[in-house]
């Protein structure tokens, strides 16, 4: 079995263990969580708030719909007099065609697939102790159907944490010079833990699809690189195709508008290597030759989402962030320390999995969403990372950081943020920030070029080494286009500097990349689904990513689909339903 199929080398989850276990046995004991009077829904600027008074009753209920032009999210309130007040967070399924408001009698529910011609009132509030709502809370699910589906109850439960996860968060939390052992065990073991070596197959087919229909082809050398053989990949290219040509699209198998690729750096054509030369230099001759797999979706086939973690990425202070730029008496950057009353279930609604097409892990946990060093340390407290899922800011989004943004109408972009931008904001449905740009439009000449900061570790918060030149496991997106389509590319990158993922993205044509996140197959995870005799399939980016599902016998529970994460992701929806 190989290196990438078992994730973690041996040493490395060894020495994380022997370290977590000595300082349990040293009597370290969790701290309590700093607790804030802030509340998540104050933050949302563009909230509508309803209230009634219940007849014969004490009690008053309060919706707040968190941004009605996205229309998904609402957090309903019911309390009064010697009762306090329960709070609820409901999911909207169908926001684009269902409206919600509220009546005395309960909440009436107009559109998609409540009555035809008419309002159909949901009593959710009859009195007494079994009241729907209780009802569904008692049910434990993270998302539990109200008003016959229309609605979904969401509720926060525990998220899945791998050993790795758990032995990690629990030195950063609550261990004194935690980081400091984590970063030991990382430059001593991680470095190319997982490189991948190209390995010459016997022959390879072309593409077998229409060239309008692939994403633009790599800009190689052209004869310099023979055919790759797929060793550890997961995903199904349908038979006959046991090798890839590098820099060529190839359509996965029973999923349409998805493609996969392969490169190696070295293999850039010169015109590309050489306008990069002055930006990021000459790369080493391990990540040169290492092998990178990328995936690309068709977005006019696919809506794409965002979800946040159970746990991660959090919302107070990261302790990156300079003591000067933290603000006294504040939870966190944005005032506060905690999503409640919003449940974070850190995993897809059930009622989509018929649409799924792909999930991947999101980006840098609040612990290394902040700027410890360069310019962005310096303004905006250290520059947090911002993030928004269904119109709910959880965290404010920073000038000067590498955003991947959808809007309300489906648009899928990706910038630097800037003051200006701000005015998006109504619109926004999703956003996740990580980082600094590995490619972006240089305002002087117009045409995409890598970042400014790709060379810079400490500015550029690329998590690297003492030296510097810390190679790892990394992950991207980027934005790409051809005359008639956009494509979201997702690029792995099995050992690298940031500068060898800005060479392969260029080659590539991107016009915008960032950076998402590192080190484990369970930070690079991707998986696309497809379906057949009613069964949803799982195929791997990487097989060795397998082992973050959970197995039942024969049975498979997707990692994001089958139970709560701790770690954010993105996910992507067939328009019009399964294939």
């Amino acid at each position: 079995m190989s290196r990438l199929r078992r994730g973690p080398p041996r040493h490395v989850r060894y020495a994380a263990l022997c370290a977590a276990a000595l300082l349990l046995r040293l009597g370290c004991t969790p701290a309590q969580a700093a607790e804030s009077s802030d509340n998540i829904v104050d933050l949302q600027p563009y909230r509508s708030v309803e209230t009634v008074a219940v007849p014969g009753t004490a009690a008053r209920v309060t919706l707040v719909n968190l941004n009605p032009r996205v229309n998904a999210w609402y957090v309903l309130s019911i309390g009064g007099g010697a009762a306090a007040a329960q709070t609820y967070h409901l999911e909207n399924p169908q926001p684009g065609a269902q409206t919600v408001r509220l009546d005395p009698a309960g909440l009436r529910i107009a559109g998609a697939n409540a009555d035809v011609g008419a309002e159909r009132l949901c009593a959710l509030w009859p009195g007494g102790a079994a009241t729907p709502l209780v009802q569904a809370r008692r049910s434990g699910q993270p998302y539990a159907p109200l008003c016959g589906g229309l609605l979904y109850l969401r509720s926060a439960l525990p998220g899945r944490y791998t050993l790795l996860e758990s032995t990690t968060n629990f030195l950063r939390d609550h261990v004194w010079g935690g980081e400091q052992i984590i970063s030991f065990v990382r430059d001593e073991f991680y470095r190319d833990a997982f490189v991948e070596e190209a390995k010459p197959a016997p022959a390879a087919a072309a593409p077998a699809a229409a060239e309008a229909m692939l994403p633009p082809p790599a800009r190689l050398a052209g004869a310099a690189n023979p055919a790759i053989a797929l060793a550890d990949v997961g995903i199904d290219l349908g038979r006959g195709v046991s090798g890839l040509l590098p820099g060529q699209w190839y359509p996965v198998q029973g999923a349409p508008g998805i493609f996969l690729s392969a490169a190696q750096p070295r293999a850039v054509d010169a015109p590309v290597a050489e306008r990069l030369r002055g930006r990021i230099g000459t790369l080493d001759a391990v990540e040169s030759a290492a092998l990178d797999y990328l995936v690309a979706f068709d977005l006019a086939q696919f809506d794409l989402g965002f979800a946040l973690g159970t746990d991660h990425p959090r919302v107070g202070w990261s302790d990156r962030a300079p003591a000067q730029q933290r603000t006294p008496g504040l939870a966190g950057p944005d005032g506060i320390d905690s999503a409640a009353p919003l449940a974070r279930t850190g995993m897809l609604n059930p009622v989509q999995s018929a649409a799924v097409a792909a999930t991947f892990t999101g980006g840098f946990k609040r612990e290394h969403g902040a700027f410890r060093y360069g310019e962005l340390s310096q303004v905006n407290q250290g520059s947090h990372y911002g993030f928004i899922e269904q119109g709910t800011v959880f965290s404010r989004l920073q000038p000067g950081l590498a955003t991947l943004y959808v809007l309300d109408d489906g648009t899928v972009g990706m910038k630097t943020w800037t003051a200006q931008d701000d005015a998006l904001l109504p619109r926004i449905r999703h956003a996740r920030q990580n980082g600094v740009a590995l490619i972006e439009v240089d305002p002087a000449s117009g045409t995409p070029q890598p970042g400014r900061f790709v060379s810079q570790w400490g500015p550029g918060n690329w998590s690297g080494s003492k030296d510097e030149k810390f190679r790892t496991l990394r992950a991207g997106v980027c934005l790409s286009r051809t005359a008639a389509r956009q494509f979201l590319v997702y690029g792995y990158f099995s050992t690298a500097t940031p500068r060898a993922m800005a060479r392969v993205f260029q080659a590539y044509g991107c016009e915008y990349a960032m950076h998402m996140d590192m080190n484990a197959l369970e930070h690079t995870y991707l998986a696309v689904y497809t379906h057949r005799g009613g069964r949803l399939l799982v195929q791997h980016l990487i097989e060795g990513m397998a082992e973050v599902d959970r197995k039942g016998g024969a049975q498979t529970a997707p990692r994001f689909l089958g139970f709560p994460d701790d770690r954010d992701f993105f996910y992507l929806l067939r328009r019009g339903g399964s294939p």
